[in-house]
């Protein structure tokens, strides 16, 4: 009896630890896709969106978007004090509008000048 429970728990852990999404999905630069400048934030604590909780969100041709494909705390703290909650930052990406998100293939944050922020 006792080695059944212990295979039936065995067997549960098992499906647990296989259920969860270990796959990180890696944005990769496409050369013959255009990059586009970008400014990108948290969609509600900087573009004042709505929703709840913080989003990362891109302004891509005068218009604001959520993005799907990468997160906000994938770039580091959001929270932060020069986190995407309390600054606005420079990227370049890779993707299209999908609906009212821009689906993101590619997301690079550009390197400020340590000295004047710029």
């Amino acid at each position: 009896m006792k080695k059944l429970l212990f295979s039936l728990l065995v067997m549960v852990l098992f499906s647990i630890a296989n259920a969860q999404d270990s796959s990180n999905k890696k944005l990769v630069y496409n050369p013959k896709k255009p990059v586009y400048e970008v400014e990108a934030t948290c969609g509600n604590c900087m573009y004042k969106m709505g929703g709840k909780g913080c989003h990362l969100a891109i302004k891509f041709k005068g218009k604001n978007y959520f993005v799907d494909g990468t997160g906000i705390d994938d770039h580091g703290d959001a929270h932060d004090t020069a986190g995407f909650c309390n600054a606005i930052k420079k990227a370049k990406v890779q993707g299209s509008v999908v609906g009212d998100k821009f689906l993101v293939t590619y997301f690079k944050l550009s390197i400020l000048s340590p000295l004047t922020g710029e």
